[in-house]
């Protein structure tokens, strides 16, 4: 077994084992205390975590900063925990990412009577107590779970390294690709936890096999061991504290140039002019009237999927920047539309896909419907809500 998470906690005396084999009591888990030492296993669905008392003598799990994502707050309250827990399961599977999220599940119930911040050793990442919570209830993000991480290994246009922390914990190596610029970070970054996902879910592309993705670039996975032979320029200790297999993305052909496989990705970031913004919202506020009135009698067999997208503030690295999201409407509430997200924001976790929110109907600039999964065109969109108009 491997030990993945670490929670740190004030507290320093661990919960009963009573008190949680009650808050663990349920059909599907069986919970088991451990002999001897404090601690316990817990089974559910085909896996297993393990969860051990760590002595302080073994020493805190150590968060340097420039290498671990959280807040300042989580960063204070490692350092100064009294007790430290241990989470080890059997990674991989048919179904990776169940052991996974057991674990979550399983730190998710021992935080309630144990309060703490959860450290994520294999991706480099600080949990709150509020992030598990979101984490185990909404859609699966793959930005929860790793970590992309960017070193510059040569000079030029091209310098930059990028590669991911923690896809260990779902018994995958890690991925990685090279020759990117400062303009091709947010394409990579897109490309990449594609490619995690797939590989989280146990559905990645097999070794040297030609794959399209899901912009249609084909692109190649070769082992790092064999793909790094071929980089040029690159010192021999570029590679320290990352000694670790990987896989690396190359072209078909094996080479190192991505250029063409991110292209369309790039198109993804590519910002939205003012004027058509401007537009499309005067268009969908000239609309919502007739749309919600629609969405409100919408028949609950009806195969009709109402969609809004409105502005949202995020703040990767601390600066300001709005994304528009599109949330799927369920209900309206004096002036305002609340939905579920139908994708997560691009540049952070803020705001995760499956998560509820409410936005003002005036901040609202662009509207959809889909019939049983497919996109109403302009034309169909119109004819339906010109029936909600008065005569």
């Amino acid at each position: 077994m491997k030990e993945v998470y670490v929670l740190a906690t004030e507290q320093p005396e661990p919960p009963s084992l009573d008190a949680l084999r009650a808050a663990f009591a349920t059909d599907e888990v069986e919970f088991v205390p451990h002999e001897g030492d404090w601690g316990f296993t817990v089974r559910a669905d085909g896996s297993e975590v393990k969860v051990v008392l760590k002595p302080l003598s073994d020493g805190r799990p150590r968060v340097p900063q420039e290498l671990f994502s959280g807040s300042p707050e989580a960063f204070a309250l490692v350092e100064k925990a009294q007790a430290c827990y241990a989470f080890l399961l059997e990674p991989g599977g048919a179904q990776p990412t169940l052991p996974v999220f057991e674990a979550l599940w399983t730190v998710r119930t021992l935080m309630e009577q144990a309060p703490g911040v959860l450290v994520d050793l294999t991706a480099f990442k600080l949990h709150e107590p509020e992030d598990v919570v979101e984490i185990t209830e909404l859609d699966f993000d793959i930005r929860d779970h790793v970590h992309l991480h960017a070193i510059e290994l040569a000079e030029g246009d091209t310098p930059l390294w990028v590669h991911s922390h923690g896809m260990e914990k779902f018994g995958a190596r890690d991925v990685e690709i090279f020759h990117l610029g400062e303009g091709d970070l947010l394409a990579a970054e897109s490309f990449l936890h594609e490619l995690c996902t797939d590989l989280a879910f146990a559905q990645g592309p097999a070794l040297r096999a030609e794959v399209s993705t899901s912009e249609g670039q084909s692109f190649t996975m070769v082992p790092s061991e064999e793909a790094r032979a071929n980089l040029l320029g690159v010192p021999l200790d570029a590679f320290e504290g990352h000694e670790g297999l990987f896989l690396t993305v190359v072209s078909p052909l094996g080479r190192h140039n991505t250029a063409e496989l991110l292209a369309t990705y790039r198109e993804r970031f590519a910002k939205e002019p003012a004027e058509q913004t401007q537009a499309m919202h005067e268009e969908a506020q000239a609309l919502l009237p007739s749309f919600l009135a629609r969405f409100q009698r919408k028949g609950l067999m009806e195969p009709l999927t109402f969609l809004v997208r409105a502005p949202f503030e995020t703040h990767p690295e601390g600066e300001v920047v709005v994304e528009n999201l599109w949330l799927e409407a369920v209900a309206r509430d004096e002036g305002s539309v609340v939905g579920r997200l139908v994708d997560g924001a691009v540049h952070t976790t803020e705001w995760r896909k499956g998560a509820h929110v409410e936005v003002e109907e005036k901040q609202i600039n662009a509207l959809a419907i889909a019939r049983e999964g497919r996109a109403l065109n302009e034309s169909e969109l119109r004819a339906l809500l010109n029936a909600e108009r008065p005569m």
